[in-house]
């Protein structure tokens, strides 16, 4: 073996080139579904979503309640219960209240399994001084979604977008990030790329679920931020 052979053969491998974080996958052909599809956020993101091209059913627990909504919506947007919802759909947003979080979650266990779960409830308390976060005891909304959910890939995102703006069909653009957190790569691209359908909205990977709590929690500082400037605040974040 000359010197050159032994040279090479001591060469290290190269690395692949670092995947550029913005290569999100095509989500366009996914059907999404929205729990909670009846309630102001629920709705907002069902209507920009499937103004966006996306196809969504909305559900919630009377299939009529939920089919009068997306008649509402049009767009081609369809309404079902929950659990037809949840079988339909490849990936499934959860937009329903936090006092009924967990227990619809468990009723719907076997309809979620597979599915790419996308948690965006806010765990709040109200009083004379305003909003406050709560703490659940698995960490945050998105993680107990994990623990009650096993045979689910649960994310969290799109906590901090105010419904009024979602619905509002005079706004073209919504200007805000969607922080999304997850534990596969793939999942919370896919994710990110729902996020990036809507005009002017950009998802940003923000960590593994253990980081969720605060995400959520940071909703009770945005309600106090739109109750003193009489506004409807997103978030940016900047140099990305």
């Amino acid at each position: 073996m000359t010197s050159t052979d032994t040279d090479s053969a001591q060469q290290p491998p190269k690395k692949a080139p670092a995947k550029d974080p913005w290569d999100l996958p095509d989500v366009s052909g996914l059907v999404v579904g929205v729990l909670g599809g009846t309630g102001p956020q629920g709705k907002g993101l069902a209507y920009r979503l499937a103004k966006a091209g996306q196809k969504v059913i909305i559900g919630s627990r009377a299939a009529e309640r939920a089919q009068a909504a997306a008649e509402e919506l049009g767009h081609g947007i369809e309404g079902a219960d929950n659990a037809e919802t949840a079988r339909r759909s490849d990936v499934v947003i959860v937009a329903v209240p936090w006092d009924g979080h967990g227990k619809t979650l468990e009723s719907l266990r076997e309809e979620l399994a597979g599915k790419l779960v996308v948690d965006c409830v806010n765990p709040l308390g109200f009083d004379k001084q305003g909003a406050y976060a709560l703490k659940p005891e698995e960490g945050s909304a998105a993680q107990q979604a994990a623990a009650l959910l096993p045979d689910s890939r649960v994310t969290a995102a799109f906590h901090h977008l105010s419904a009024v703006l979602l619905q509002d069909p005079e706004i073209e653009e919504i200007d805000t990030d969607v922080m999304v957190l997850g534990e596969g790569r793939a999942d919370v691209e896919t994710v990110q790329a729902l996020a990036g359908r809507i005009p002017g909205m950009r998802g940003i990977f923000a960590g593994r679920l253990r980081n969720a709590h605060q995400v959520e929690s940071l909703v009770a500082n945005l309600i106090s931020v739109n109750r003193r400037y009489k506004a409807h605040a997103g978030l940016r974040v900047t140099d990305v």
